[in-house]
């Protein structure tokens, strides 16, 4: 056969193959978007309900655990809403997120707990990103005055929890700094410093007190309210006081990837860089990005995975990358977002609750919520949507 006609054939031949292989991606990326689609028409269609949030369903019983506003995880639902609402232009999902998140502003006056800005910013703070509403700018701000209250100068930080007094005289938790973001905000909207200021001395405390020589966190750290001394460094969700609770190491790096957005100190950069290396680099970190709840659980590789966690670090370093330019920090969030758009993850059409993914991790220290759809794992992981259509 004439040499050309050979180089023709093959040439032809890889043309088709290459058309097929491009047909077979946009097939399956259409696949995954439609699945996508479904989920969050699951979500969408769910009945209101002021008193009963969606937080996590058990698939074997098909149970959803439903909390009331004064849950910590209460604000994710209205969140998630918002968040689909900008990734589909859909005006369905902002109606509904503005239904579901008026619901949770009477948690503007609730002093007894620190999780203002899971449930206050994550729902009208997502809101305000949308539109410009002065009704939301002010709940926000009352929400950051009653934060507030539970700051102790002496201490330097804001309390995190009020139960368990017969152990813990004041408890701290490395999830704190994720309720920092609302106090940076209300100074912001306000032009009243002492939010910023008191957010600020929190982050310095837990930056001071919070990490070990390698970097990774510790959960909990009871002081003394009197003078400020550490009573203990242990943990609440951890295998035990010295492990590197997953989730953990992921409200750190993205605690200190948000202050440095709103200080630029250099410090809480660093922070945020060493903790994501400490992650990221860890010998038990699995090849396809999503952690085992806990990196130094003693069943791994059978230990149940964390969803959450992932989406966390995902979200942040999507955003630290912005800071850095590193590429490290991007190939890790499109990772885990390659990983979660798989039927693994991504929950079937036939499955008639208000989530997305499978497989997050709650509280191990009440066997709860392990290995579950998890409402904060579904709004961490359309934020890094977001951030990654952003970049």
């Amino acid at each position: 056969m004439n040499k050309n006609i050979l180089i023709l054939i093959f040439a032809f031949t890889l043309m088709i193959s290459c058309k097929n292989e491009t047909n077979s991606n946009s097939e399956d990326s259409e696949s995954i978007d439609t699945r996508l689609e479904e989920r969050y028409k699951k979500m969408v269609s769910y009945a209101l309900d002021s008193t009963s949030f969606p937080r996590s369903v058990n698939l074997k019983t098909n149970t959803i655990k439903k909390v009331p506003s004064k849950d910590w995880t209460s604000g994710f639902f209205a969140g998630n809403l918002w968040q689909i609402y900008e990734l589909t232009g859909d005006e369905t999902y902002k109606n509904q997120a503005k239904k579901w998140t008026a619901f949770i502003e009477k948690e503007k006056f609730n002093d007894r707990t620190h999780d203002m800005g899971f449930k206050v910013f994550n729902s009208f703070g997502k809101g305000l990103k949308i539109e410009d509403n002065q009704v939301y700018k002010d709940i926000i701000v009352k929400s950051a005055q009653t934060l507030i209250t539970r700051y102790n100068d002496t201490v330097g930080s804001i309390r995190s929890w009020d139960f368990n007094k017969k152990r813990w005289d004041f408890p701290v938790i490395i999830d704190n700094m994720m309720n920092l973001e609302l106090l940076f905000e209300a100074t912001k909207i306000s032009g009243d410093s002492v939010f910023h200021n008191i957010a600020i001395k929190h982050a310095n405390t837990t930056l001071k007190n919070h990490f070990r020589p390698n970097n990774s966190t510790w959960h909990v750290l009871d002081y003394n309210p009197e003078n400020g001394d550490i009573r203990m460094r242990v943990t609440h969700q951890g295998i035990n006081d010295d492990s590197s609770w997953a989730r953990g190491q992921g409200w750190a790096i993205y605690g200190f990837t948000m202050a440095y957005r709103y200080t630029k100190d250099d410090k809480y950069l660093n922070q945020a860089m060493a903790t994501a290396s400490f992650f990221l680099n860890h010998k038990n970190l699995p090849e396809d990005g999503i952690p085992y709840w806990d990196f130094d659980a003693p069943n791994i590789p059978n230990e149940p995975r964390d969803v959450s966690a992932g989406v966390i670090v995902a979200s942040a370093l999507a955003e630290l990358y912005g800071y850095t330019g590193d590429e490290v920090y991007l190939n890790y969030s499109k990772k885990v977002i390659q990983t979660l758009k798989s039927t693994d993850y991504i929950l079937s059409d036939e499955i008639e609750v208000p989530f997305v993914l499978d497989h997050s991790s709650g509280d191990w220290s009440k066997r709860s919520e392990m290995d579950e759809p998890i409402v904060y794992g579904d709004y961490y992981f359309l934020e890094t949507l977001l951030r990654l259509k952003a970049l």
